[in-house]
Order: C-alpha cells, then structure tokens, then sequence
C-alpha cells in the first residue's frame, strides 16, 4: 500500500490501533508472567512488535507481539540459564537466525499448511479466547492471559480455570463484562445496518470506557463492590525518566558461550518462524481485501525484531493471531494500525500507567469473547462438515490438538492428518480399472505413487486367463520405479496364463520402464475392443 493510500485509511487504522492496544496491553502482561520473565519484558515486546516488526512487514493487518506459543521454552530457558540477561542473548540469536531464513527464502514452509488446518487454528484460538477470557467476564482474574493454549498444570489451564471461575464469581465483575459483552453485540449489528461515520466508532473503544465508568459508579454507589487490585490492568508505574529507562535491560553478552545459550536461540527460531508463518497465512485469510504477505520478508522483519526486543530487554515475538484477528476486526486497512499500536504501548506505559489502571479486565475480557465468537462461529463448523469428512476431520482434529497441547503441536497433528487425506484422495484417483466380459483396461492417471503398488499388483493377479489387457499410461505425469517393475514383471510374464498385454505410454514414460518391456508397448494400431472398453468405462469401480 502506498503512502497515499495509507494516509486515507488513518480514518479506519487509528480506532483499530486503540483496540488493538487494549487487546495487547494484558496479554503482554500475561504472556511476561507465565513465561516467569520481567512484566516488563511483555511491555517491550509488544511496542517492538508493533513498531520494528511492523516497519518492516509487508503484511497489513498482521499484529506482532509476545506470544504464549513460546512460554515454555522461555520459561524452561530463564531457569536453566545464569540470568535473564543472558536468556536475552538467545533472544537476539533467535533473531539472527531469522534473517537467516529469510535470506535462505525458507518462508515457503507456511505455503504447504492445508487451508483446513489454517481454519481450525483460527477456529480454535476463538474457542480458546472464549475458555481463557470468561474467568475475567466472571471475576476470577487470579490466572494470566494467554494467547493460545494449555498451559503447565502447576498454574491451571484454560479447562481448570473456566471450570474453576464459576466458584469464584465476583458480581461487579460480571455486571460490567455482561454488560459489556451484550453491548459489544449490540453495536456491532446496529453499525452494520447504518451508514457514514457510525462505522468509525469501534465496538471495543466503547466497551472499555463503558468499564471504566461502571466501575466508577460503583465506587460512588457501592464502595465494597468496586474492582481494584488484580481486577484491573496493572501498568509498572515510573516516578521519573531515569526510573523508567531502567525498565528496559540489556544482554549479557559474556554467556553467548554457553552452549545451552545456542540450543535455545535456535529452537526460538525454529518455533517462532513457525508460528509466524502460520499466523500470517490465516490473517491473509482474514484479510477483506485478500491482499498476500511475502514471507520471506516477513521472516527477516520477525527476525530483526527479536534482535531489537533482545537488546532492550523484551521477550520475542511472533505474529500473533489473536491480536491480528482484533486489528481486522477493529476495521483496519494498513499496518499504521500494527505500528500506532506500538507506540501507543510506548507512550501510554511512559505517562499515563495510572489511568490505564481504571481498566476492568472484565471489560477486555468482553471483547476478546467478542473476538473468539467470531473466530468460531458454529457456520464454520458447518461449512466444514458439509464439504465432507476429508475437509471435516483434519478441521475437527486440530482443533482438539491445539486445544489439548499447543498452537504449534496442534498445527503439526493437524498437518499430518491432512497429508493422510490428500495422500488417501491421489491414490483413489491414481488407476481407474475397467471391465468389460474378458476385456480390461488399466488407465494409470496423474501421479502414480509406490503407494499404488500394492492395489496394481492385486487386481492384475485377478484378471483371468485368455484375457485381453490394455495398460494405458498416456495420462500419467510420473510413474513410480516399484510400480513400473511391477508393470514390467506382469507383461512380461502374462504369456504364461495366455494373457495379451498392451502397454500405451508417452515418449518420456521410457524413462521408468526397462528397454526390454519399452519395446513391448509399442504399438502401431488401436486395438478395436478398446472403444468397447472406454464405452463402458462409467459403469465400472473407480479405486
């Protein structure tokens, strides 16, 4: 998008960067505390995913941030390594790395993702929203946010947490986040039917000054039922300028060394990239305008924003798609939304941490509700089954897995069940057999895999003897060397059961066949019994 462009669109990007901005605020916040690293670092994070990542991006709606995918292996690392300061070494590691990729043009992994894998991420982020959000709806907020998810049992998961907020209820708490929550519902169906500059008041922007000022009128009204405490956002407050640039910490750079240091850095990489990638297919997917983000770029922009967090202090950060399903939702149109929210980050935890304060969790929970109902809803679920259980099932699958491990491993059980259904579906398609009295036709179709070989060797044993068998190779673009020597073996030993075989190939087949069996298939003239054949081709088993 050019300059021009992206100027005109400041009227959409601005409302959408505040929303995204209260959307990462407690999620930086909370990614810091699972990962048992500084609330600060979380901070850091967001505002240089915000601004250095989003600089450098080609992606337009893409948010990047601290990213609950890699708190274990951070938490794992802060405690095995010296000091945080020399967890920051691996940190700007990861992002060299990155770039590394970039350059090596790697970005082509998130490519080969099936779409319906891409829709359950997404699917399953909304339901997990829903679970990990409705404890602050309730008014238990003794748990942090995350992103995506089960996390370590010693600190509950997003299963034990919902079940548990219902014997925790505190009744302002779900005052305002119902209120909130319905109002959220509220306005964006009355927007959708108006016209002008309804559009341009987000949904969210109200829900938070909705729980600001319900919170109030409590305090004015009913004192002992106000929210206070871990109720409500908690900013680090600074008393001066020096105090607040020791919030920010640098690298230790004497453990760059330490091998564990180097295991570390390149694992962040390896999962990080990973992620982003998979973030950034699904926020194209939800992207009005279906605009497409190089990814090789992208992997060096991720990468220069863990060099950048590293050395100030900060976690890493990935492209995160519960912040970058909010920027499309909040009607963003360029990354000025992505890179004002950073600096909205910056500026508001520098001089206004105390009016940040006010805010209810209960309130931001309402909208990342709001979010993961729209992430999940029940259509998708039934688009999917009406496409058929092999769209179905890797759908339904990964869903379960990221729910009941993480974003990463999920995507990858969801991967490989796809690869089972798109492996199922080319070797169905692969040979049509056809038979007509004593008349057979092999027609080998697209790619002919080993996979193959099996149900070849099976149905020519069947043909019975006096037979006339045309094997028809004209429509395959690869043959497989085991099932070529199995083609070899069957005519060259058919004579014995007083079989006739008839191998059709292309010039290039010659390539998978011996010279032997080569010289056997070539023919001059269509043998007459064939149109008897191909006429009666639809009546017949496709395998």
């Amino acid at each position: 998008m050019t300059q021009p462009k992206m100027l005109k669109s400041l009227s959409s990007d601005i409302p959408a960067s505040i929303v995204v901005f209260l959307v990462a605020l407690p999620l930086c916040l909370g990614v810091a505390l699972a990962s048992n690293a500084p609330l600060f670092s979380g901070i850091i994070a967001g505002m240089v995913g915000g601004m250095v990542v989003g600089l450098i991006s080609q992606s337009h709606l893409s948010v990047s941030g601290p990213a609950a995918g890699l708190t274990s292996i951070v938490a794992a690392a802060i405690i095995t390594l010296p000091s945080y300061e020399a967890f920051l070494v691996a940190v700007v590691l990861c992002g060299c790395i990155q770039v590394l990729f970039g350059f090596l043009k790697l970005g082509v992994i998130g490519d080969y993702v099936p779409s319906a894998v891409i829709k359950a991420m997404l699917a399953a982020i909304g339901i997990i929203l829903i679970l990990n959000q409705f404890p602050h709806l309730l008014g238990d907020d003794s748990h942090f946010e995350t992103d995506e998810g089960v996390q370590p049992a010693d600190k509950g998961n997003i299963f034990s947490n919902f079940a548990n907020a219902f014997f925790h209820i505190t009744p302002a708490a779900l005052a305002i986040g119902g209120t909130c929550l319905a109002l959220h519902f509220v306005w964006e169906a009355f927007v959708q039917r108006k016209q002008g500059n309804w559009k341009l008041v987000p949904a969210p922007l109200l829900v938070v000054v909705l729980g600001v000022f319900m919170n109030q009128l409590f305090a004015w009204f009913s004192p002992e039922q106000t929210l206070v405490g871990e109720h409500l956002v908690a900013i680090p407050k600074a008393a001066n300028t020096t105090e607040f640039w020791s919030f920010f910490t640098q690298p230790d750079w004497s453990a760059i060394s330490n091998m564990h240091i180097l295991t570390t850095g390149l694992t962040l990489a390896l999962v990080a990239s990973l992620e982003s990638l998979l973030s950034i297919e699904a926020v194209d997917d939800l992207d009005p305008y279906k605009r497409v983000t190089p990814t090789n770029l992208e992997l060096k922009a991720q990468g220069v924003g863990n060099i950048v967090s590293g050395l100030l202090g900060g976690l890493p950060v990935t492209s995160v798609i519960v912040r970058s399903s909010a920027n499309v939702n909040a009607g963003a149109k360029s990354k000025v939304s992505t890179i004002l929210h950073g600096a909205l980050l910056l500026l508001s935890v520098a001089f206004i941490p105390q009016l940040l304060n006010l805010i209810p969790k209960a309130a931001l929970a309402a909208i990342l509700v709001f979010t993961g109902y729209k992430l999940a809803k029940p259509s998708l679920f039934k688009s999917f089954y009406a496409k058929g259980m092999n769209q179905f099932l890797p759908f339904i699958i990964t869903i379960v897995a990221i729910l009941t491990t993480d974003l990463l491993k999920g995507v990858l059980i969801g991967m490989g069940v796809g690869l089972y259904f798109i492996v199922k579906s080319n070797f169905k398609r692969a040979v049509l057999i056809v038979h007509d009295n004593n008349n057979y036709l092999f027609r080998l179709r697209q790619h002919v895999a080993f996979l193959n070989k099996g149900i070849i060797r099976k149905e020519l044993e069947k043909v019975p003897e006096n037979a006339y068998v045309i094997i028809d190779a004209t429509k395959a673009t690869f043959i497989d060397r085991d099932v070529a020597e199995e083609i070899e073996d069957y005519v060259l030993h058919a004579p014995l059961k007083k079989i006739k075989v008839e191998l059709k190939m292309n010039p290039y087949h010659h390539q998978f066949f011996s010279p032997d069996v080569s010289l056997l298939s070539q023919i001059v003239e269509e043998n007459k019994r064939e149109l008897s054949i191909d006429q009666h081709e639809s009546k017949n088993e496709t395998i």
